[in-house]
């Protein structure tokens, strides 16, 4: 459905009308706006024809949505290019980062500066990247902090994933090559590298670079002691009826 052009606001000043006279021009070139009165596009920004902006969408500086992105709800962008067919979900802040074509990032990302997140790759629930690389087709679903990283294509960074980038002095890069999986909750300390094809297992603290292929353990071994839960109950109830 087409918008309710009159719906924007335009008679409370020159900020509001300058922003209607924006969102009409971009409207007429082909832009989907749902929801112009509440959506605010910078004067540098560049949108171009056949990209969607969803409501409560904020564009600063020098953003560029390229044709077929969607962008929103609930998003700000500042000096960020999303590329075509890209898409920016709900509740996400970006800064001055490239988001390539078919990428999807969010709901809830947090991408800072010098980032660039490659084609077709997906940056999920509550990931924050901080100068981080990523490979076309690369994943990170969720719940990850990934900060002076390069990561290849098609490389998978499991839940509660972390690059440990900083030592209390200065930065140290991750390297993630192509094709490597990375499995949830594991905690890599900078500077390392996860070798093309290899695999972290779950919960590791890897601190020794992971050779391509390899696959690399980092935990304490599971001890498992049975009936040691039924006993522990038993002793605890015995323990109430002598009180």
């Amino acid at each position: 459905m087409e918008p309710d052009r009159r719906s924007v606001p335009g008679h409370e000043g020159h900020t509001d009308a300058a922003r209607q006279r924006r969102a009409l021009s971009l409207l007429d070139a082909g832009v989907e706006i749902d929801d112009p009165s509440t959506t605010r596009i910078g004067g540098e920004v560049v949108v171009e024809s056949g990209a969607r902006l969803r409501p409560f969408t904020i564009l600063e500086g020098r953003t560029v949505i390229r044709k077929g992105a969607s962008v929103g709800p609930f998003v700000r962008l500042v000096d960020v290019e999303v590329g075509a067919e890209a898409e920016i979900l709900d509740h996400c802040l970006l800064r001055e980062c490239l988001v390539e074509e078919k990428a999807t990032v969010g709901p809830f990302t947090h991408v800072r500066p010098h980032s660039r997140i490659g084609a077709g790759a997906r940056v999920g629930n509550f990931v924050e990247l901080k100068k981080a690389h990523l490979g076309a087709g690369s994943s990170a679903a969720h719940l990850a902090y990934l900060g002076d990283v390069s990561v290849g294509p098609r490389a998978n960074i499991g839940a509660g994933t972390i690059t440990c980038n900083y030592d209390g002095h200065q930065k140290h890069p991750t390297r993630i090559e192509a094709g490597a999986f990375v499995g949830s909750n594991v905690t890599l300390v900078a500077p390392v590298t996860v070798g093309e094809g290899a695999y972290v297992a779950a919960g590791s603290t890897v601190t020794e670079d992971v050779p391509g292929d390899a696959l690399a353990i980092a935990r304490g071994r599971q001890m498992t002691k049975p009936g040691w839960a039924a006993r522990r109950r038993a002793e605890e109830a015995a323990g109430e009826k002598k009180g």
